[in-house]
């Protein structure tokens, strides 16, 4: 029995743990998915100083590490 409650709670911690929780930036169109150990940006965002005027691309970080950015 106890060994069932342990195993919900840990399926329960790492729900909470890798849930995304999106939000949406005033810069353009990003959207940035959250979790508590992770988070992914979807980078669209104005930028005059570019040729294009605008950047996009992903940006990954995993513990608050930068892991991935391919923002052009």
């Amino acid at each position: 029995m106890k060994k069932k409650i342990l195993l919900a709670a840990c399926v329960l911690l790492v729900i909470i743990l890798l849930c995304p929780i999106p939000s949406r930036m005033k810069d353009g169109g990003t959207v940035k998915y959250r979790g508590l150990l992770y988070s992914v940006s979807d980078v669209n965002r104005l930028a005059p100083s570019k040729e294009s005027g605008h950047e996009t691309g992903i940006v990954i970080e995993i513990l608050g590490m930068q892991v991935f950015n391919s923002v052009k």
